[in-house]
């Protein structure tokens, strides 16, 4: 619970806040004060004592940042464009400030309407929506998950330019094993989108080749791509050694055993793990029928899958995705916490959020000692209060 008497204060005044806030790599005691949408003051505090006017709570933290979020809470990018408000105005519960609407492989008419609709909600009110992540069509048919094998095969290289000259293109997933992928990353990177290596079937040297072009991350490791052999170490194997690459991972259990977030922790060390959800419409509900991408999933027992029991997303959110890290893996809490922050930021490019800085974004969530939310900023208003 926040207490303090700043908790109920208007949106015009400074807003001071008092906790341990995850500073650099460390958590210490300090107040951070708001104002005008930017973090105004930090100061350091060793000793104990209340601060007159502040908020007090247990951890302070930057606002987690989610590359992948395909739904959530009933609303599904790919079946409704129009769902990202609702995305919007719902994640800040999960701590997220900032999030990539994403798309599965989807007819290739279907773009244009998803472009718009970031248009629309690229001022949304909740967490910010800072552009689209594409993850297809230009996949491998051998490794699809829950994507259609039809559209990856007919998807046609010309649509690689009607993609490309859109600005709320910020992230693209692909295949390097496809004919002309490494041309279209060196494009994509010369427009300033990051690429991801996924759903693949790559051998290690064709990822690596991935990578030289200018990729420079894994979609959800482990899942949708090569398997590791010990002659033939192939994606994850490439992902796990190659130092360039930060690789995305769904800590929730289902896709990846704790074990090998374990793994994948001791091989990359925390600053090249992004933490993502890979959440769908099902996240956040109840069991039953949802949509992904027009596809019906069902989500049952915390496992979101096709009728077949192919994986489909997840039911994954990312304060739960933190809590994991901690509970499952030797990690620590402010490695956990800069793995759904500073590191997916930094990914992006972004400057002004995921870390804690005078002149930053006050773009926070606040967390009990739980590391359940209390409360979330964007920009410094009230995003989420418990």
């Amino acid at each position: 619970m926040l207490t303090g008497m700043n908790a109920e204060t208007d949106t015009g005044r400074p807003l001071t806040l008092r906790g341990r806030a995850l500073l650099g790599t460390s958590l210490v005691p300090a107040t951070v004060v708001i104002e005008d949408g930017r973090i105004a003051h930090v100061s350091r505090e060793t000793e104990a004592g209340a601060s007159p006017g502040a908020i007090e709570t247990e951890i302070i933290a930057p606002g987690f940042v989610d590359l992948q979020v395909n739904g959530g809470f009933g609303h599904d990018v790919g079946d409704d464009p129009g769902a990202i408000r609702g995305l919007a105005a719902r994640l800040p519960e999960t701590g997220v400030t900032s999030f990539l609407p994403t798309l599965i492989t989807s007819p290739a008419s279907f773009y244009a309407a998803a472009f718009n609709a970031f248009e629309i909600a690229r001022d949304a009110t909740g967490a910010r929506v800072l552009g689209l992540h594409l993850e297809g069509p230009f996949l491998s048919p051998k490794r699809p998950g829950a994507h259609s094998v039809h559209l990856m095969e007919s998807a046609q290289p010309e649509l690689l330019d009607e993609l490309i000259d859109h600005d709320a293109l910020r992230l693209m997933t692909l295949a390097p094993e496809r004919p002309g992928a490494l041309e279209w990353i060196r494009r994509l990177r010369e427009r300033g989108v990051l690429v991801s290596l996924g759903h693949t079937d790559a051998s290690f040297e064709q990822f690596e080749a991935g990578v030289d072009a200018g990729a420079t991350m894994a979609t959800h490791l482990f899942n949708a791509m090569s398997p590791f052999g010990h002659r033939a170490p192939n994606v994850i194997g490439a992902s796990l050694v190659d130092d360039r690459v930060t690789v995305g991972l769904i800590a929730d259990g289902v896709h990846c055993h704790p074990s090998a977030i374990e793994l994948t922790l001791r091989a990359k060390g925390a600053e090249r793990i992004a933490l993502i959800t890979d959440m769908v419409s099902a996240a956040g509900m109840a069991a039953g029928s949802y949509r992904l991408g027009g596809r019906e999933v069902h989500l049952r027992d915390g496992v979101v899958s096709l009728a077949d029991g192919t994986l489909a997303g997840s039911a994954l959110v990312m304060d739960q995705a933190v809590r994991n890290v901690v509970r499952w893996t030797s990690a620590s809490i402010p490695q956990a916490l800069r793995m759904a922050s500073e590191i997916p930021a930094r990914l992006l490019g972004l400057r002004n959020t995921g870390r804690i800085e005078v002149g930053l974004d006050a773009n926070l969530v606040l967390l009990g000692g739980d590391l359940r939310v209390r409360g979330t900023l964007v920009r410094g208003l009230w995003a989420f209060r418990r």
